[in-house]
């Protein structure tokens, strides 16, 4: 087996790219409907002959890789599953039309933006989960800004923003806790210093959709009281209903397993749309008479696949269709795409070539956090997992950072700077898969809103660059 030179690992990836570009120019935001698993494959095929054939590296080690990423990312499909499960029971249920029915009434146009980025950051710092957070929270307060008139993009940004906020600090957050674990620090340490860098980025985008809520025109257009009565005529609408979403948090906060978290809140939701809202269930279940099949029926269709409720409003109606588990297949196929990728260019050597090649460039603080960063966020581009883009940076810098003499949290603030925010910037990262088909809005059209991720790297890189509180080992 040979060790593959620079060029040669570059090769899949200047692929991977033409082709994604080229998808995107062509297919626009379906681009991941097929094109962008094509893609994957094609790049995954060119890899897989670049290692057999050139690098001479055994099939079986090939397998091997991909097997492990699929068994590192098994459990995000299951997850993601219960996620579309769970978005249409708490659809049917009232429990979103109730936090949109509340959000409308309660929040001003002016600041919808700048309480979608609060409320996301107070619900994922809670729950430590960024995909449960934009699965529940995040998709009513789309609806309900979309209502409003802004636009699906910038309401996208918002909730990610909000999302990975909580993702990153969460002591709850299995990123939190990976890095801290790559790094060798207390996770306790590592949060708190963590603060130096995200309290400046959670400020700053703060600022910025405060200012942008009152800058953006919102159509004129949109009956907000038309839609609310539309909400109320089809859905019956009660603070109860919160007790669900609260029921959520508390089994995540107990640190309850994720799948089994969503899983109960799922079905816990389909039970309440039996009970609360049983013309619904009727719409649903057509064709059926008796109140024991009519329920059972509507339970399954709202968990499993597509269900579309006549509202009387064509807004509304879009906004209330839901796809259950059967909506997250395009992703999930996506998914399997990715982990193909990324293992065989990890099992191939190729990543690893091109992520040591970075460590030529450590000088001083500045470019040893700076390659950091970039390895991280080459990671997310190339292996598709925010997993991987904290592990393999981690184990590869942890030495250098030893023997320059840096205290260890500097490294896992650096890994989560740049490693848990940007994945859901790439559009075939298994994050970005699943929060562009969770929302339905393409990665590529939220990212530039998505402030938050991208501030929070560049404040790591200024602080490296000024020095501030570069803590060393005693």
């Amino acid at each position: 087996m040979k060790k593959p030179g620079l060029f040669i690992s570059f090769v899949p990836i200047i692929f991977l790219v033409a082709m994604i570009s080229l998808g995107v120019r062509l297919f626009g935001d379906n681009i991941s409907s097929g094109p962008s698993q094509i893609s994957l494959l094609l790049t995954s095929v060119l890899s897989i002959i670049i290692a057999i054939g050139y690098l001479k590296v055994p099939w079986e080690k090939l397998e091997a890789g991909m097997m492990d990423h699929l068994t590192k990312t098994g459990s995000a499909i299951f997850i993601l599953l219960m996620i579309g499960a769970l978005t249409g029971s708490w659809m049917i249920s009232g429990v979103v039309p109730t936090m949109i029915f509340y959000g409308l009434k309660l929040i001003h146009p002016s600041v919808f933006l700048v309480v979608t980025f609060v409320l996301c950051s107070a619900v994922s710092l809670m729950s430590g989960s960024s995909w449960t957070t934009v699965g529940t929270i995040g998709v009513a307060m789309l609806s309900a800004g979309q209502i409003l008139g802004f636009s699906a993009p910038w309401l996208a940004g918002a909730i990610i923003s909000g999302a990975y906020f909580g993702d990153k600090l969460s002591p709850l957050s299995d990123t939190t806790n990976l890095a801290a674990a790559v790094a060798g620090v207390d996770l306790y340490t590592h949060v708190k210093y963590m603060l130096i860098t995200i309290v400046p980025s959670f400020v700053i985008t703060f600022i910025i959709f405060a200012v942008a809520g009152f800058l953006i025109p919102v159509s004129s257009s949109v009956n907000v009281e038309s839609q609310l009565n539309a909400i109320t005529s089809t859905f019956k609408i009660s603070p109860f209903l919160f007790l669900i979403p609260v029921f959520t948090i508390v089994m995540i906060v107990k640190k309850v397993s994720p799948f089994i978290t969503l899983f109960l809140s799922a079905v816990i939701g389909a039970v309440v749309a039996c009970l609360v809202q049983p013309d619904l269930c009727s719409q649903i279940a057509v064709g059926v008479s008796d109140k024991f099949t009519i329920n059972f029926v509507a339970a399954m269709k709202m968990l499993s696949g597509s269900v579309s409720i006549d509202t009387g409003d064509a807004m509304l109606n879009t906004l209330t269709a839901t796809k259950g588990m059967a909506g997250m297949l395009n992703t999930v196929w996506l998914i399997l795409c990715v982990v193909t990728f990324g293992g065989v260019m990890e099992a191939s050597g190729m990543i690893q070539t091109i992520t040591e090649m970075m460590l030529k460039f450590v000088k001083n603080t500045f470019t040893l956090v700076g390659s950091t960063v970039a390895s991280t966020i080459f990671c997310n581009i190339t292996l598709s997992d925010q997993y991987m883009a904290i592990l393999l940076p981690g184990k590869m810098f942890a030495d250098t950072y030893r023997k320059k003499g840096y205290a260890p949290e500097l490294l896992s603030r650096t890994l989560e700077d740049s490693g848990t925010v940007t994945s859901v910037l790439v559009p075939w990262n298994t994050c970005g898969v699943a929060q562009s088909g969770v929302l339905h809005v393409s990665t590529l059209a939220y990212l530039p809103y998505c402030f938050f991720n991208i501030i929070t790297p560049l404040v790591t890189l200024f602080v490296a660059a000024i020095g501030y509180k570069i803590r060393r080992k005693i």
